[in-house]
């Protein structure tokens, strides 16, 4: 049972991630679809790389210059794979009249006007919504961010449909319906980093990812019928930055 779930926990892991993974883990389709409830799981180890890093650079340089290092090593450390999914979402949806079409778009490895602002846009964004932060609750802020914002995009896994055909989707393993217990256990690894942040910052950035997440699966379903792997992509990104967007809102108390 706990070597079962062990390779369901590395198996998000090697396909989530570029980071290394024990030799004895199997890789098969089933597999893989169990190991979307760690989906957030594999956000607090990527949340958890970036606040290390961001702890280590703060001794030697400006926060700025920390926050910059910690955004490199968790992008390294995904290779990039939701950034990716946002750049190709954007431009599919912004280029793309019908379904045929921005499965199209969205499908083509060339990078459009749409995708480029909108991978600017976003790491400008979080860049200075971190920077901005009090330099003591960054390194939280990444651990809830990045999971939570994957709990949003597991959302889309449990309740939307897949509407590629390709059998060849990277994401195809992951299209079956998620169970209850599966989605309990997502939900407990999205919340658990939340205990640590100022109540009323990490209501406003659950309210804000919810929102986000809300907008951006009537979006998907308005003109796509459902989701691809680009849209979870895309639904990470925008979560983690609107919960960020959230820390530094002053709803609540007085003090940023």
């Amino acid at each position: 049972m706990i070597r079962r779930e062990l390779e369901y926990f590395f198996g998000a892991i090697r396909f989530f991630t570029r980071l290394p993974v024990p030799g004895w883990v199997g890789h098969s389709a089933e597999a893989l679809n169990h190991s979307a409830r760690y989906f957030p799981a594999v956000g607090l180890l990527v949340g958890g790389i970036g606040a290390l890093i961001y702890w280590l650079a703060l001794h030697l340089w400006p926060q700025p210059v920390a926050v910059l290092l910690s955004m490199a090593a968790t992008i390294y450390a995904t290779g990039a794979f939701h950034e990716d999914g946002l750049s190709d979402t954007v431009d599919g949806l912004g280029g793309g009249w019908e379904k045929a079409r921005i499965l199209d778009i969205m499908k083509d490895s060339r990078v459009g006007s749409y995708g480029v602002v909108a991978m600017v846009l976003a790491l400008l964004g979080k860049f200075v919504l971190l920077s901005s932060l009090a330099p003591a609750l960054v390194p939280f802020a990444l651990l809830a961010g990045h999971a939570v914002s994957r709990f949003c995009a597991t959302v889309l896994l449990a309740t939307m449909d897949y509407v590629r055909d390709d059998q060849l989707s990277k994401a195809k393993p992951l299209a079956n319906r998620m169970s209850a217990g599966a989605i309990l256990v997502a939900l407990c690894f999205a919340v658990a980093p939340l205990v640590v942040l100022p109540w009323f910052k990490a209501a406003a950035g659950l309210v804000l990812a919810a929102l986000s997440t809300l907008w951006l699966a009537r979006k998907f379903q308005r003109w796509l019928g459902g989701y691809t792997g680009d849209c979870l992509g895309a639904t990470q990104q925008f979560a983690e930055i609107v919960f960020y967007l959230g820390l530094m809102a002053n709803l609540f108390a007085q003090n940023p």
